[in-house]
């Protein structure tokens, strides 16, 4: 016996079809399903998304550690002996793998909001894990090498916890859709209920953050400190090779009020200017002097100094990728620059009435000056002939016989302490790493006396941050980007940051309701149509059903046989 039945109109559905076959290879009609996705497949969608939190917050650490790239590339070189720019390999697989993540995090939620089952293809799942994997093993080797950089990203949040609060609102906002779907789709009372729970509990903690939220920011403009001073670290090293004249020139180009610098003494006790243990890195002594390239930096006397170039590196490693910025006649007196001394920057700094603080390197044992290199930077500084409170003196060694000796000197501390502590030692000034002055160790220094400077601040986010908090006096990489700026790059008083607050969040609450009522209205007016459940694709199947196209394939009909043959 034969039956004839009419079937339902099938559509080609290609963005279906392209959704569910990248995440899961499920090109065909009949792979697809619409069963709950089974605890295996949910494991895999937790693993994503974690994974996906974690690469964001590796994304936003390296976003906002650019102020310190060079602080990083120099750690690096001092445990390999290698310079290079290991930022940009971080940077371009870091943008990789989260772009990669990120785009199966949408296709994840298009199948939930399509109401397909979850079905991640293995080889996605390889990769998720290769991803997962390499992101922890960058974050444990960060915390080894790099570890006090953590404290850039609560220091960060302070210009952009408002910002990223707004953003995540926003995010969180949009999924309303797919989850009032899902609220829409699940048969079960328990499930409905403890999603609605979640998203609800995540809504109103967004809407509750700003409470937490402290920025130094948010304040009254007529509470807003002068701006602070800027200290040229290494001269501008990003616009000349550091630690030489061209380099302190050009930093006072930008109006700076001091020099930063690193001294070491030479064998016959000329004090001069080197960052580093070495001097491979910064000058031309493998080529002049091959079999002493290795050798530490103070060993070498003032002439065979004298004989390297110290701007010829700059020209061919381009450390601050700023190169192709220079004339050709800066090019041609960045070639010809030569290792300075501390004599000749206190020479170049006096007549325009700018400090010099400068980090001072013991010489190693067995040096000539290892035991008087307190005492040999101290007579350089008297035979530059400047005056003597231009000077901002580091060194912890000595530091009673040295303010006998040359009282106008600023004494300056490299360690962080109280007050009081710095008061009982003489010591006026300080000079930390942004990190370790908090907004509250500001107020208490300035009420204190004590004139606090903080180190290395490149980034106009970071500046206005410390501006906002009061620092009078920061140390920078980058003078001629801290010259522009002005004013800080945001403020807000705090009642039109309430304001912002208050009307984000009845925005997105009007928005989400509205959204909730659309989806259970739809929801009950496809049940009433005849339907069994809210699915989307049975939805459009439907739909296709009512309409005639040439690019719809229609089975008419189909034989059923019922019985046995006869």
């Amino acid at each position: 016996m034969v039956k004839h039945q009419p079937l339902q109109v099938y559509e080609r559905q290609l963005c279906l079809s392209c959704l569910t076959g990248i995440y899961g290879c499920r090109w065909k009609r009949y792979q697809r399903s619409h069963d709950d996705t089974t605890k295996w497949e949910l494991l895999w969608s937790l693993i994503l998304l974690f994974t996906f939190c974690l690469l964001l917050f590796w994304c936003y650490f390296w976003l906002e550690a650019h102020n310190d790239y060079n602080e990083f590339n120099w750690l690096l070189y001092n445990r390999s002996g290698a310079w290079s720019d290991s930022t940009v390999p971080i940077l371009a697989t870091t943008a990789a793998g989260f772009t990669y993540i990120a785009f199966l995090m949408v296709l994840a939620l298009c199948h939930v909001a399509v109401g397909q089952q979850l079905n991640l293809h293995w080889l996605h799942k390889i990769a998720v894990i290769v991803a997962l994997l390499t992101t922890v093993a960058g974050l444990i080797a960060v915390n080894q090498v790099w570890g006090q950089e953590w404290d850039v990203v609560p220091i960060s949040l302070q210009a952009t916890g408002p910002f990223l609060h707004i953003g995540a609102l926003a995010a969180v906002t949009a999924l309303s859709w797919v989850v009032a779907g899902q609220v829409a789709r699940a048969e079960k009372t328990r499930v409905q209920v403890v999603v609605l729970l979640l998203y609800l509990g995540v809504l109103l903690g967004l809407y509750l953050v700003p409470l937490s939220i402290t920025s130094p920011c948010i304040m009254e403009r007529s509470e807003l400190k002068p701006r602070p001073d800027v200290i040229g670290h290494q001269g501008a090293p990003m616009l000349a090779p550091e630690n030489t004249l061209m380099s302190f020139q050009r930093a006072l180009q930008m109006n700076v009020t001091g020099l930063e610098a690193d001294v070491t003494i030479s064998v016959d006790g000329v004090p001069f200017l080197m960052r580093d243990r070495t001097l491979r890195r910064t000058t031309d002594v493998e080529k002049v002097f091959p079999d002493r390239h290795a050798e530490d930096a103070s060993f070498f006397n003032w002439t065979d100094l004298r004989q390297l170039n110290a701007g010829q590196w700059f020209l061919e490693d381009d450390p601050f990728w700023t190169v192709h910025t220079l004339s050709e006649g800066e090019k041609r007196e960045m070639a010809n620059q030569s290792v300075c001394s501390l004599e000749q920057l206190l020479a170049l700094a006096a007549p325009r009435n700018r400090t010099v603080v400068f980090r001072l390197r013991r010489p190693p044992a067995g040096h000539p000056c290892h035991h008087s290199w307190i005492n040999d930077t101290l007579e350089a500084v008297h035979s530059a002939r400047v005056p003597l409170s231009l000077v901002m003196w580091t060194p912890d060694e000595d530091r009673d016989q040295v303010r006998r000796m040359a009282p106008e000197l600023l004494q300056t501390s490299l360690r962080k302490q109280s007050p009081q502590a710095l008061h009982q030692q003489g010591v006026g000034r300080l000079l930390l790493r942004y990190n370790l002055a908090s907004a509250q160790d500001v107020r208490e220094f300035s009420q204190s006396n004590v004139s606090l400077a903080l180190h290395t601040v490149n980034e106009p986010w970071l500046y206005s941050v410390l501006w906002c908090s009061g620092v009078p006096a920061v140390s920078s990489d980058a003078p001629h980007v801290l010259k522009k700026l002005l004013s800080p790059v945001w403020l807000l008083r705090p009642a039109e940051y309430c304001l912002i607050w208050v009307s984000a969040d009845l925005v997105s609450f009007a928005v989400v309701v509205g959204i909730f009522i659309f989806q259970n209205y739809h929801m009950i007016r496809f049940r009433m149509s005849g339907m069994r459940s809210y699915n989307p694709e049975q939805i459009m199947l439907k739909a296709a059903g009512r309409r005639s196209s040439q690019d719809v394939n229609i089975m008419k009909e189909k034989l059923i046989f019922s019985g046995p043959p006869q």
